[in-house]
């Protein structure tokens, strides 16, 4: 047989063997699937952290500005400097001590005496004069869901007298930086305390004949609700006005 003719029979051979249909080859390819360190259980808009109130005096100051402003002097959020060195002079002593002036306070309807915040500044004015005291911050301002605290020192004459934390109270987040500066003011009160400032008003016997001399206890009506209950007002005081009306 020639050759001719055997490379013939082969090819027809080769034709014949993959005439068929035939499975095609599978190419077998790895699939990596992304494995996710986590899974959110909210939607991108709840996961964004919801930004705090934060008063001016909570913000940091940047590095090296608190170092400028002390410049080299007392830091009162941390110094106890003065603390009990000595007593003040005897005629600043007297005008701390004095006995409180009944027409200077006032009652709250629940019953509680009090000084107004302006009395102890003009006090302190009296005592040490307009800028030889002043109310330093120990802390950041604390804003919870429904108090504001802060912690503040009385200076006097540059030295640590007294320190307090004012609380306020507030019912809406826009009333926070009114809160803020009524919690300045209650510390100044407590503070005042420790100088021996209207400390009459602590005196449980001074309390009670001071409310049976100059207040009087009324059956009023809450006009909204229609509710009655015992209130306090001063007796030179007029009658209770909206939203109650006195009996």
């Amino acid at each position: 047989m020639s050759l001719a003719s055997r490379l013939l029979r082969v090819a027809a051979r080769t034709n014949r063997g993959t005439s068929g249909l035939t499975s095609p080859r599978r190419l077998l390819v790895p699939i990596h699937t992304q494995r996710n360190a986590g899974y959110a259980t909210e939607t991108p808009a709840d996961a964004v952290k919801k930004e705090e109130f934060k008063v001016a005096s909570e913000i940091p100051p940047p590095s090296g500005i608190a170092d400028q402003i002390n410049d080299g002097k007392t830091d009162w959020s941390k110094s106890y400097h003065g603390l009990s060195e000595q007593a003040f002079a005897k005629e600043v002593a007297e005008v701390l001590m004095a006995p409180v002036e009944p027409l200077d306070v006032e009652i709250k309807p629940d019953g509680l005496i009090y000084l107004p915040e302006i009395k102890y500044r003009r006090i302190l004015n009296k005592a040490f004069g307009p800028g030889g005291w002043g109310l330093a911050p120990r802390t950041e301002t604390n804003v919870g869901p429904k108090v504001v605290s802060r912690e503040y020192a009385l200076v006097c004459q540059g030295r640590l007298v007294a320190i307090a934390r004012g609380e306020q109270e507030y019912f809406d987040p826009s009333g926070i930086p009114t809160a803020t500066e009524s919690c300045k003011s209650n510390a100044l009160m407590r503070c005042c305390k420790d100088l021996g400032v209207a400390s009459e008003l602590w005196d449980p016997r001074f309390i009670r004949e001071f409310k049976a001399k100059h207040c009087v206890e009324v059956f009023a009506e809450h006009v909204p609700t229609k509710k009655k209950c015992k209130l306090w007002r001063r007796k030179d005081q007029p009658k209770l006005g909206y939203p109650y009306q006195e009996s």
